[in-house]
């Protein structure tokens, strides 16, 4: 009844396919709504099989069908069940309106919704607001969805949380809190990046018994990541294999008071199987740098011209981590930007980056919401608000790959022609040095031989489930990038 969830499809894109459905397997828009009540049911059966008490909550259009139909499967079932409403039942047209008219035969209570009702349930069900929503939720939804929320008691949400933005994942000004969404024929891409990964909890997919060649017939824009495949493309290695077939990744960077970040990049670089490892940074940090990984080479370099031998030797190159925005770590990024060495930049890179129209094919770009909003000229919050929006203008702009950073972290441009978005990762990951340990492990990768688009998924995959595993060790909270370390080693080794 559920289905992986490989795509991801915009709001409109899901109801061309809801369309077609109609249009092409000759089936009813209330046999859709059964089928999606159905599988609702069916999920909070499995969530929570000792549930006997259930409320749902019902708005208006076809996502309060929906609700109706869950009630009444509920009812079905021996459940007691009440439905609380939004919007006066005589409004309700269409399917959703066959699906009041099957409620109301058998009886369900119904009643409308009042801020003061006494909830007493196992599970609320929310099927206030679909992917129709235009702007704020407006005064009435948001008492109902703040209840919902405040109530303590475990939310199932139907096709998304009310008040969520399907597209983005931005919320409409409050939005459900659910423990469960359970999506109808298309995952919606919001849930998997900015704040829709604060809201859905799991998310379960059911095509509705829709055949994959309909489904097939919409080209989606977005992939969610798994790990599995994209390992594929790191071979067993040759019992003759010797260091010099696995590339060479020269991390440039730590100005006066960073040289752990150089550090931190450098040896995720060689966690994930670069050949050999090379730090370019201020000659006071060499001691440092080396004393901490012996195994990295660490040359202290005062400008360009001692720079330059180190670049010819590379086979990848990271420029930012620690660079400052000082006139050293300046020359040194102009020297990165003249080579035609494939590049990572990062960090203080972008900073020193943003403003210059320098399109390059042969690099990878690594902000955050900050650093893409200055790439942009634009503020944070308004790249967080379109996410996909963003990322797709900064490879419009400045070319490469770019990996946007976040919770929901997403990766477009090179070979692949959909954006990829990371479902992996935790808030642990919110400290000093996440990010230069993800610059090192896609320079690792790209050193290797993967493409840079190839590479920067991967990347961002092994980053976010190492994160998950070393969470799983102790918490998140105190995590630090260098807990990521053992995990990224064993990733790179061991089937997933």
């Amino acid at each position: 009844m559920f289905a992986q969830i490989k795509y991801l499809y915009t709001a409109d894109e899901v109801r061309r396919l809801d369309r077609l459905a109609i249009e092409k397997l000759n089936v009813s828009e209330f046999e859709l709504m059964q089928r999606a009540g159905q599988a609702a049911f069916a999920a909070l059966q499995r969530r929570w099989p000792r549930a006997r008490n259930i409320t749902v909550l019902c708005g208006k259009g076809n996502n309060a069908g929906d609700g109706y139909i869950i009630a009444h499967q509920a009812h079905t079932n021996n459940l007691r069940v009440k439905i609380v409403y939004l919007c006066d039942i005589d409004q309700l047209q269409g399917a959703a309106r066959e699906a009041v008219e099957l409620c109301i035969q058998n009886n369900i209570p119904m009643q409308p919704f009042d801020p003061g009702i006494e909830c007493k349930s196992d599970i609320l069900v929310d099927a206030l607001l679909g992917t129709g929503l235009r702007g704020e939720v407006d005064e009435e939804y948001r008492i109902a969805i703040e209840c919902m929320n405040n109530s303590g008691l475990p939310i199932l949400a139907v096709d998304l949380p009310s008040g969520l933005i399907a597209d983005s994942g931005t919320v409409a000004g409050v939005a459900v809190k659910a423990n469960l969404t359970v999506t109808f024929i298309g995952c919606k891409r919001g849930f998997f990046t900015g704040e829709g990964m604060n809201y859905c909890g799991e998310v379960l997919l059911a095509h509705l018994d829709i055949p994959n060649e309909l489904l097939h017939s919409i080209e989606p824009q977005v992939d969610l990541l798994y790990l599995k495949p994209l390992k594929k493309l790191l071979p067993k290695r040759s019992r003759t294999a010797h260091k010099g077939y696995f590339g060479a990744v020269l991390v440039v960077g730590g100005d006066y008071g960073m040289p752990g970040s150089v550090r931190m990049a450098a040896e995720a670089a060689a966690r994930v199987g670069a050949g050999l490892v090379t730090v370019a940074t201020r000659p006071e940090h060499v001691a440092i740098v080396s004393g901490a990984r012996p195994e990295l080479m660490c040359y202290g370099v005062n400008n360009a011209q001692e720079l330059k031998p180190l670049l010819a030797r590379a086979t990848m190159v990271v420029v930012g981590p620690g660079l400052g925005r000082g006139a050293w770590g300046k020359e040194l990024l102009t020297t990165v930007f003249q080579s035609d060495k494939p590049k990572l930049i990062d960090a203080d890179g972008l900073n020193l980056l943003s403003g210059n129209n320098m399109p390059n094919g042969n690099w990878i770009l690594t902000p955050h919401p900050g650093e893409a909003g200055r790439l942009l000229e634009m503020s944070s919050q308004d790249v967080q608000q379109d996410r996909y929006g963003a990322i797709q203008k900064i490879v419009d702009i400045y070319g490469g790959v770019c990996v946007l950073k976040g919770a929901g972290t997403l990766v477009c441009g090179g070979e692949w022609n959909r954006i990829g978005a990371c479902a992996a990762g935790n808030p642990g990951m919110a400290s000093g040095g996440m990010g230069d340990l993800l610059s090192g492990i896609i320079a690792g990768l790209v050193a290797q031989g993967i493409d840079l688009s190839s590479a920067a998924r991967m990347g961002v995959l092994l980053h976010a489930k190492a994160a998950d595993l070393a969470a799983l060790d102790g918490g998140e909270r105190g995590l630090l990038a260098t807990d990521l370390m053992v995990h990224l080693r064993k990733l790179v080794n061991n089937e997933v």
